[in-house]
């Protein structure tokens, strides 16, 4: 998900296997099925029209095409691929949890600031208010979902 050059990746994964090793990782699904993150995708493109935050659509969800993965670990070599998509409830506090953690503690953060300078604050208040209005003002609970992959030699 985050190598600049997968194949590459893939490729030195291989090498340092022992015969019989395995490659497990995991990567988010399509931000549509992780739905804080999407809600906080949507909030901020409404809030910033122009020109969106796109970070959590094309970092940690932009790489969930499950046949892309596939083709690309078995072009590096590896020759049995399962993947699982694993499904589970992500659960905060409030709404002002995720909204929090996505606006201010990832990369998306320099994306709103870089938009608009002195309002990360109110960013996070309107994006706190979009989960509100979908999950309520408590506790919140949202789908997340992951591909699970397993590569062996």
């Amino acid at each position: 998900m985050f190598f600049g050059d997968r194949p590459s990746a893939y490729r030195e994964a291989k090498r340092v296997l022992k015969p019989g090793g395995h490659y497990l990782f995991n990567v988010w699904d399509r931000i549509g099925e992780n739905h804080f993150a999407d809600e906080v995708t949507n909030a901020l493109a409404r809030l910033f029209p122009d020109d969106p935050p796109r970070f959590l659509a094309r970092t940690p969800h932009g790489y969930h095409d499950v046949a892309a993965i596939r083709r690309e670990l078995e072009d590096a070599g590896f020759s049995r691929v399962t993947i699982e998509t694993v499904a589970a409830q992500s659960r905060a506090a409030s709404p002002r949890v995720p909204a929090v953690a996505y606006c201010q503690g990832t990369v998306l953060r320099t994306e709103i600031e870089a938009r608009a300078p002195g309002t990360l604050d109110a960013a996070t208040d309107y994006v706190t208010a979009a989960i509100e209005a979908r999950h309520g003002s408590g506790e919140v609970t949202g789908k997340i979902q992951a591909h699970v992959i397993l590569a062996a030699l």
